[in-house]
């Protein structure tokens, strides 16, 4: 098992990455179970594959769960299910001291932590993510949100896990879209800072989403460690640092706008398009070689992921797309910055972006 800390100031805490974590759930989490009841959120797809693991290894450990069993897929991150599952909250009388579980992918743990988060102003929880997707980014570093009609995440706050489980044998019930999906924010380390690590993925993607173990296993671990170091510099994102672990986002949710926030586009889709996307433009832009921007395209396409804007279909023009874009969080006094790249690991955060060239550039990818 390895072992990463998360040295955030006041909240330290450990992402654990292995196998047979949830088998060991109540020892993990030792220290942290306050009751014999525990409440645990998750969706209906996860439960079905581990609800049973994690039953009884809370019943063997003198505990019992309680499950709150959500619908999968992105529409969950919403004002409704959030007010339900604080509803549900209150009335299994979760204190601040307890710890709620967020047992799933990106969704449940962004509306778990959420809900955490303004639960009698703060209660604990944990991240057991089980998704690719969610052990190498969104169980790690603390935003937590939903989404609502003008865009994605707009609601949440900075609220930080007590502990992250990352199970590796759940990715082996992944489906290959999920685990495709999850690839996205791996090889994004090695494109921001981290050249070798992208080296890395070229040579070993493939067998590493084949299920190779101890690939998957540095995949996660390298990951998890490559945002805690950025999480730790910049946690709230005001220095500029942790920006560029937005890298192909501006892009992406834009696209997951424009597709309804549906099983028509995962995020992590968004954001292998969004990458290559950044990497084109910046290549347009002469920041960085066009033949860096092709190796990207090049590799996420041998993987089988989504890496042409065009192949989406979509019925709109690139103004449209910009449109989506103006309701970033990130839009700071009327601007818009924009992670782009000098190369392949040398990422930077651009704030003179004009949006006028960035919709002719999407209507030109549109069209190819």
């Amino acid at each position: 098992m390895a072992v990463i800390p998360v040295a955030i100031a006041g909240a330290p805490y450990d992402v654990r990455v292995g196998t047979g974590l949830l088998a060991d759930f109540v020892g993990q989490c030792r220290g942290l179970l306050r009751k014999r009841r525990v409440p645990i959120i998750t969706d209906a797809n996860v439960y079905a594959a581990w609800g049973a693991v994690i039953d009884k290894a809370l019943h063997d450990g003198a505990h019992e769960a309680v499950w709150r069993i959500l619908p999968p897929g992105e529409a969950t991150k919403s004002w409704d299910q959030l007010a339900a599952t604080l509803d549900w909250l209150l009335g299994e009388e979760v204190e601040r001291g307890d710890h709620v579980i967020a047992l799933g992918g990106g969704v449940i743990g962004d509306l778990t932590g959420f809900a955490a988060a303004i639960m009698k102003r703060g209660c604990h929880f944990i991240q057991v993510p089980t998704s690719l997707l969610a052990q190498v980014d969104s169980s790690v570093g603390g935003k937590t949100a939903i989404n609502t009609t003008a865009g994605k995440n707009l609601v949440g706050a900075f609220h930080q896990p007590s502990l992250v489980l990352a199970d590796l044998a759940v990715l082996d019930t992944l489906p290959r879209r999920e685990l495709l999906a999850g690839y996205a924010e791996v090889i994004k380390y090695g494109l921001i800072d981290d050249a070798d690590f992208f080296a890395w993925c070229d040579r070993n993607a493939a067998a590493m989403l084949s299920g190779d173990p101890s690939l998957r296993e540095y995949a996660v671990s390298h990951s998890v460690a490559a945002k805690a170091r950025i999480v730790a510099e910049d946690e709230r994102e005001t220095t500029g640092r942790r920006a560029l672990l937005n890298l192909g986002h501006t892009f992406g949710h834009a696209l997951e706008a424009q597709t309804g926030f549906s099983d028509r586009l995962l995020h992590g889709e968004a954001v292998s398009i969004g990458m290559v996307l950044a990497t084109k433009y910046s290549a347009r832009l002469g920041l960085m070689p066009t033949a860096d921007a092709d190796q990207v395209a090049r590799h996420l396409r041998e993987t089988g992921m989504i890496a042409d804007l065009a192949a989406l279909g979509l019925n709109c023009d690139g103004s449209a797309l910009v449109a989506h874009m103006l309701h970033d969080k990130k839009m700071d006094a009327g601007t818009l910055p924009f992670i782009l790249l000098r190369g392949i690991g040398a990422a930077f955060l651009a704030r003179d972006v004009v949006l006028d060239d960035v919709a002719a550039f999407l209507d030109g990818e549109l069209a190819a």
